[in-house]
């Protein structure tokens, strides 16, 4: 059945951001307690704006629909597959262990790479486009939405920053410890948002720190 035409993004006619993000939540409620995993995953498009910027913003949206296409037609079928904004794609795997979505995004990654994309100008084509992914599973990585997406999000990081155009897993994080003072009202409220949400306070201000960094651009990179 396909989804209503309000969950669809226009350019892609993949999930958009807001369906693909219930369709998180409902597949994390069904399979929570059966044990089994949960993986997802973000990719984007290696040095987007350069392919805009080079041909147009008309090439680049042929891109994205190749893109978007190539998920469909070399991902399982049962996979969800979004445009979380921009060039970056959210993707979904039920049921499926990262070590084997690692190797279909490994398909999907070498299928972009052959891609040949007209730009309407003779003799002129887009060749060799690239995309960096990182991937996260319920429950190895996290059981809350954010925890999973945030060590994702973090893994498609590494991927950039170690030279683009790679898979990357998520990893256990190396804790620091640093000294760090809270109100008596703060904790308080920490401890109950963290009872509402059966979390760990921990993971609950990691996340908050995560947010403040975005929120100011310190782990921003050339996409």
């Amino acid at each position: 059945m396909n989804p209503p035409a309000a969950q669809i993004d226009d350019l892609t006619g993949l999930l958009s951001r807001k369906a693909f993000l219930s369709a998180f939540d409902s597949e994390l409620e069904r399979l929570k307690g059966n044990s089994l995993p949960l993986s997802l995953a973000f990719a984007d498009i290696d040095h987007f704006l350069e392919i805009n910027e080079k041909y147009g913003h008309q090439v680049g949206d042929f891109v994205l629909k190749a893109v978007a296409d190539t998920a469909r037609e070399v991902l399982p079928e049962n996979t969800f597959i979004g445009r979380y904004g921009g060039d970056e794609f959210i993707l979904l795997f039920p049921g499926t262990e990262r070590e084997t979505v690692f190797l279909l995004m490994e398909k999907f990654r070498l299928s972009i790479a052959e891609m040949t994309i007209s730009t309407m100008k003779e003799n002129d084509e887009v060749k060799g486009v690239s995309i960096s992914a990182g991937i996260s599973c319920s429950p190895i990585d996290g059981s809350l939405r954010s925890e999973i997406m945030r060590k994702a999000d973090q893994a498609l990081y590494r991927a950039k920053i170690s030279g683009r155009g790679r898979i990357k897993l998520a990893t256990d994080e190396r804790m620091l410890p640093k000294t760090s003072h809270y109100t008596q009202t703060q904790l308080e409220r920490l401890t109950k948002l963290a009872s509402e949400r059966q979390a760990g306070e921990a993971e609950l201000l990691r996340e908050a720190l995560d947010d403040l960094i975005a929120k100011y651009g310190v782990n921003e990179i050339e996409r």
